[in-house]
């Protein structure tokens, strides 16, 4: 039976059927569409295989058909709030994409359709996008639970789609604020980096363990936290999550209920807002006013100082490139508090993280530089030298992360001379060495593709 042209699932089956070949698509020409057919066979087998291991994994954990133990609600709710950063990272990365990047709402907008029905069916195709990778990963642990008994695990699928819903809503809600607060072209930038950040964060606070164990608290930060949750009772509200996660049909009917409510009130309270919003977004590409005043060049500091600048400037004007680099960043900050610490052996680790780091900053930097340039016959035949050309794009890509392990480099020589100036030639020897790799056997492209990870 298929759905009537205009309606509401008609919409939501071409978001989906977007999503499906977004995620799926090759770019081989030979594929119908561009369908991905291998990329489907790796999947499928990758899910067979977590069926197996969620069998073996639910064997374990379940137990009886008593009550459920508390470790195993305890560890069910870090992993849904866990999931949860990851979702709303996911979301907010989406629904920038919805309102800028796709660039088909001026032609809904302007179709006999209701405007409310369009961004109903927008943020009904963000929540399944975003529940949609989690179910794949999670859903076998649904399927091994209720073939041995337990059918209650089944409540993974709503629980989950309860979760994606919220992060959606919330996600939604932040990037409309921010369109109002900050414009349409600055949303894009800080919604991206807020993106990175929401799903580093998880990664910053997993390192809270380590980092409390090697400063003299032997037990660590989770230790602690669960000795403390005993005191806790099992019908408190922090493990209503869990609680929902594993089958307990109130807490899982808690989770629909807030869900369809903040679904609701998202579509009802801002639908205004997502209208003027995408008409501001319709406006990002308009010229901006000229300066007043004559035209001013500044190229009296040098034809390298002014391509350097210029790169830098094209990096900081792109929001998925922000986000990608300062991803790489926040990889640094655990990082960070064993370099400021006293614990002299640390200092072989530290080198060897952030030697790490700044090899793969570097890369990302030198291939944005150096084969994403988007007007490379324009350079070639310009009369400028090409060694010059050449040597100022090597010191924008490396330029930065040089600046970035400056003061931590510093610190380690300060406290032990001869492993700092160790760390510094590796650190000196791994950039320039990843700087020089990708300019001699890189593959040029678009920097589009460095979001999708090409």
């Amino acid at each position: 039976m298929s759905a009537r042209p205009g309606s509401a699932l008609w919409l939501l089956r071409h978001e989906v059927r977007m999503f499906w070949y977004t995620t799926l698509s090759s770019k081989n020409a030979k594929d119908p569409r561009g369908f991905h057919w291998k990329l489907v066979a790796i999947w499928l087998v990758l899910w067979l295989l977590l069926h197996a291991g969620a069998w073996y994994v639910v064997g374990k954990v379940s137990g009886g058909d008593g009550d459920v133990p508390r470790q195993l609600v305890l560890a069910a709710t870090v992993l849904l709030v866990a999931t949860f950063l990851f979702m709303l990272a996911s979301a907010l990365k989406s629904s920038v994409e919805v309102l800028f990047d796709r660039g088909d709402m001026d032609l809904l907008l302007s179709s006999p359709l209701p405007s409310r029905s369009i961004f109903t069916v927008r943020l009904a195709g963000v929540v399944l996008g975003v529940a949609s990778i989690y179910l794949l990963f999670l859903a076998p642990l649904a399927h091994a639970g209720a073939l041995q008994g337990h059918p209650r695990w089944l409540a993974l699928y709503p629980v989950l789609l309860g979760m994606a819903a919220i992060a959606s809503a919330a996600a939604m809600l932040l990037t409309l604020i921010l369109v109002r607060w900050l414009g349409a072209r600055r949303t894009r930038v800080v919604a991206q980096v807020l993106g990175a950040l929401a799903g580093a964060l998880l990664f910053i606070l997993s390192q809270l363990p380590n980092l409390a164990v090697q400063t003299g608290e032997s037990e660590g930060i989770l230790v602690r936290a669960a000795k403390s949750s005993e005191t806790i009772g099992m019908d408190s509200l922090i493990w209503l999550p869990g609680r929902a996660l594993l089958g307990d049909p109130l807490a899982a009917a808690t989770v629909g209920v807030v869900a369809l409510l903040a679904f609701a009130l998202t579509v009802t309270l801002t639908h205004r807002s997502f209208t003027r919003g995408l008409q501001l977004a319709a406006g990002v590409a308009k010229t901006s006013k000229r300066p007043p005043g004559a035209l001013r060049f500044r190229f009296h500091q040098g034809l390298a100082s002014t391509l350097i600048r210029k790169e830098w400037r094209l990096i900081l004007r792109d929001p998925q490139l922000i986000s990608q680099v300062l991803l790489q960043l926040l990889y640094l900050i655990p990082v960070l508090f064993l370099v400021f610490r006293k614990d002299d052996a640390q200092t072989l680790a530290v080198g060897t993280g952030l030697t790490m780091l700044c090899g793969s900053l570097s890369s990302s930097l030198a291939w944005i530089v150096l084969l994403s340039e988007d007007a490379p016959d324009l350079l070639q035949s310009s009369p400028a030298n090409t060694r010059t050309i050449r040597l100022a794009k090597l010191a924008a890509a490396i330029g930065p992360v040089m600046a970035l392990v400056c003061v931590p480099v510093l610190w380690l020589t300060w406290r032990a001379p001869v492993s700092g100036s160790l760390v510094a030639f590796t650190i000196c020897g791994i950039t320039i060495g990843s700087t020089l790799i990708v300019m001699w056997t890189g593959k040029a492209g678009e920097r589009s593709a460095l979001a999708r990870g090409g």
